[in-house]
């Protein structure tokens, strides 16, 4: 079962669904129609609930875009893929790495095209930030959720404008976590000090 929400920001709609093991989906849209409409097509989405309590998670990944939130994920990929997730999620908010760059850094320096499809498969945007990734003539390229929302991004983010909210944090909904059932922890990368 995958249990969704959304949750309107600068950037449209925050979807967020999450299923026993932690977050599986984070995407970016105009309607919540097309959003479920796209994760009904996904493999094993056969049960899908819409549950208004993850709004409160989709507010948190946007408003801590600058510094991310440690959540349990249900990540999956292939192993090239987790790879190429797992550096992108080593670049700090507020920079860029060209795709070149990216591949130097996951070992593959010739596979430039192989990064940019691992990029454009990336389930968790925001999460694994793939809008920091740009081409080696300093244009935007590609991004899944279209260039204007690379843009608004890169730019949110380089104004400083995502810095986490004063008050409390709003902890990840255990309620999602089934007892017998492992919770994959991918660990975030500590802010550079």
């Amino acid at each position: 079962m995958l249990r969704y929400a959304t949750w309107r920001c600068a950037a449209g709609l925050v979807f967020v669904a999450v299923s026993a093991r932690g977050v599986r989906h984070v995407w970016l849209g105009r309607t919540a129609r097309e959003l479920v409409d796209t994760l009904r097509r996904e493999p094993g989405a056969c049960c899908l609930r819409c549950d208004p309590r993850l709004r409160t998670l989709a507010q948190l990944i946007w408003q801590r875009l600058r510094h991310p939130v440690r959540l349990p994920l249900d990540l999956r990929g292939t192993p090239f893929q987790r790879r190429v997730w797992r550096a992108l999620r080593r670049i700090r908010p507020g920079t860029t790495v060209t795709y070149a760059e990216l591949a130097g850094r996951v070992g593959r320096p010739s596979a430039v095209r192989a990064v940019a499809r691992a990029c454009a498969a990336n389930p968790l945007a925001l999460l694994i930030p793939c809008h920091r990734v740009v081409r080696s003539d300093g244009k935007l390229g590609g991004y899944r959720w279209g260039a204007a929302r690379k843009r608004l991004l890169l730019e949110f983010e380089a104004r400083r404008r995502c810095d986490p909210p004063s008050g409390h944090p709003v902890p990840f909904p255990h309620h999602a976590h089934q007892p017998g059932r492992q919770v994959l922890q991918e660990r975030l990368p500590r802010r550079a000090r």
